[in-house]
């Protein structure tokens, strides 16, 4: 039996994935979730109702001081990819420059975080495994505190570290490729 096709909607701010199945999914025509207050913007390249089972993927656009998240650790590996653009990675309390092609292999129980730098957005393409459970981990962090990527107090709860996380993700429709892409 051949594998089934996704769906997909239309919208003023792009098109997104809505079932699952197989699927081809440009960035260019892509609904854009982004938050104006912290956290830039992100494509989710999986479906909205039914997110992918053994792993997660999506495209961040930051832009310079914006953190892709606070400050954590995760009991599963991930990996960063910079499309385009420059960005700052926070590493067990280390500061890394990272440019367009560098790749950050992050193995579970590494705490991390990127930040946006340079003189425009950048973009990341940021993949993880997915747990049946996840652990996750926010310790409070001189360094990333210096962003604003820390938590207030160390927790494994999300909704604690998040409590005063800024603003709201709207969608929107972003330029692709990036006017940082050269």
């Amino acid at each position: 039996m051949p594998a089934r096709k996704a769906s997909s909607e239309e919208t003023p701010y792009g098109r997104y994935i809505t079932s699952d199945g197989w699927f081809v999914h440009n960035l260019a025509d892509a609904l854009a979730l982004r938050n104006e207050a912290k956290g830039g913007a992100l494509y989710p390249l999986e479906p909205r109702e039914s997110r992918f089972s053994d792993f997660g993927v999506n495209v961040r656009v930051l832009w310079p001081g914006d953190p892709n998240a606070l400050y954590h650790s995760e009991d599963v590996q991930e990996g960063f990819l910079v499309l385009s653009g420059e960005c700052t990675l926070i590493v067990e309390e280390e500061k890394r420059p990272l440019r367009k092609w560098d790749y950050f292999h992050c193995p579970a129980d590494t705490h991390h975080v990127i930040v946006g730098a340079g003189d425009g957005p950048c973009a990341i393409l940021m993949i993880g495994a997915r747990p049946e459970v996840e652990m996750l981990r926010y310790p409070v962090s001189e360094v990333a505190a210096e962003y604003g990527a820390s938590a207030a107090k160390a927790t494994e709860d999300p909704d604690e570290a998040y409590a005063d996380w800024p603003g709201e993700y709207e969608p929107v429709r972003l330029p692709w490729p990036l006017d940082s892409d050269t």
